[in-house]
């Protein structure tokens, strides 16, 4: 979720309509004269067709039962924290409400959510994949429900060039000095062997998945109050974008961020390094290059596969502390999220297979679905990038703006790895003073 594209006109004028109308009451949900309660549900805008999706299951809900209804309002992305934070402050918050898996532990800390375990079944969190039930947890207890993930960092590759260049489509590179092979053969012309992102901050946070790959952790300690940037380990990857950068085998002066496929799509380059939502954008806009494209983990430092290269990143369902019918907001999270699978396995279809189930049962679903299980992505990332994934840290993003920063300096040859990794280390510890971090880290 990195990106904002396909933001249509129409959509945005019906939103804010609605918006008015759920702004329109008190504080939350009220009860009707009839006996419903009512409940708010605003959903942050992404692509278009969730839009679609998301009203119609808060429609067949609606119609499932009159006890609850749901008030279904649609705010544009780039209005969304000015609009949630005025709603807050004037009593008016939605009941329920999208978020990102970032802001969970800093919403419990202000005491911003309720603990779905109070209305939610047990078995609706033992469905939740392993690698991904802390996302939503803190002190052991469930303050969302996951919809999604989003893998960061995917290898994309073009079949047919790989193949005229002598190399075996079925067996991508595994280790990152296999990769720089690959793309040195695959640099012909104008056609550049690899697209990666190079620049701070993009590299802030698309590289959190090789930061683990490389040492094990991020460049911060357990309980944020030590940088941890200058570990040796980290001089293997930032070496890895020099020698990709530096060797000439990916463009010198991008035209787009990391998070747009485009350069890919329009045949600029053999290999691409980006997320799962790629995929979509590669269906939607350049569908005659999905047939020569395939999707691998990204390489490891040492070929170990089962090491992370990708964090995942994602949205889940809250309901607000100061809701006034919590148990009927977390009724609807329970439906459309943990509830019957195939709501869920629904989403995936409708999305192009470009996000990823955190459920068990949604992914058996999916494997008997006949579409699912013949999409050329789906399996491949499903299997074997989401199961190693990490959460996306939740530290400010000073931090992962200072190591992204180190990342360039050394790639462009601004500074030595060493020196930039210095400057990081002290940028970062600098961020911890500054906010007062230390001890306030889930290992602490």
């Amino acid at each position: 979720m990195k990106k904002s594209r396909l933001i249509a006109a129409v959509a945005a004028v019906a939103a804010a309509g609605m918006m008015l109308a759920g702004c329109s009451g008190g504080g939350g949900g009220t009860s009707g004269g009839d006996g419903t309660t009512h409940v708010i549900f605003w959903q942050q805008k992404f692509e278009d067709y969730q839009q679609a999706w998301f009203k119609k299951y808060v429609d067949a809900f609606n119609k499932s039962q009159k006890k609850v209804q749901v008030d279904y309002v649609v705010v544009p992305a780039d209005t969304w924290q000015q609009k949630l934070k005025a709603a807050q402050a004037a009593g008016k918050q939605p009941d329920i409400a999208t978020t990102n898996y970032g802001n969970i532990a800093a919403g419990v800390a202000n005491g911003q959510f309720v603990d779905l375990d109070k209305y939610l079944p047990a078995k609706a969190f033992a469905d939740i994949k392993d690698n991904v039930k802390s996302f939503v947890q803190v002190d052991g207890k469930n303050y969302a429900y996951p919809m999604l993930v989003e893998p960061s960092t995917v290898l994309y590759y073009r079949t047919d060039l790989v193949k005229a260049a002598g190399l075996d489509p079925s067996s991508p590179p595994k280790t990152w000095a296999e990769l720089i092979e690959w793309a040195k053969k695959l640099t012909t012309g104008k056609v550049k062997g690899m697209t990666i992102a190079s620049v701070a901050a993009d590299l802030g946070w698309s590289s959190w998945g090789l930061q683990y790959n490389a040492c094990g952790q991020l460049p911060i300690n357990g309980d944020w109050s030590k940088a941890e940037a200058t570990k040796p380990c980290y001089e293997d990857l930032l070496n890895f974008y020099k020698d990709l950068y530096k060797g000439g085998l990916m463009p010198q002066q991008p035209k787009v961020g990391y998070a747009d496929a485009s350069p890919y799509g329009n045949g600029e380059v053999a290999m691409m390094a980006d997320g799962s939502w790629a995929v979509g954008q590669l269906k939607n806009d350049f569908p005659k290059m999905v047939a020569n494209t395939a999707v691998a983990p990204f390489p490891s430092i040492d070929g170990d596969m089962s090491k992370t290269t990708a964090t995942l990143g994602g949205w889940t369902l809250t309901v607000d502390a100061k809701s006034k019918n919590p148990k009927d907001a977390a009724s609807f999270v329970n439906y459309l999220l943990a509830g019957d699978p195939a709501i869920m396995a629904d989403f995936f279809k409708t999305s192009g297979y470009s996000k990823f189930t955190v459920r068990t049962s949604v992914d058996e679903a999916l494997a008997s679905d006949p579409d699912a299980s013949s999409d050329p992505f789906m399996k491949i990332i499903s299997d074997k990038i989401v199961p190693n994934g990490k959460q996306e840290p939740g530290y400010p993003w000073d931090i992962s703006l200072a190591f992204g920063t180190a990342i360039e300096s050394a790639m462009k040859g601004n500074a030595s790895v060493g020196d930039a990794l210095k400057t990081a280390n002290a940028s970062i510890n600098d961020v911890i003073q500054k906010q007062s971090l230390a001890g306030t880290g889930p290992g602490n």
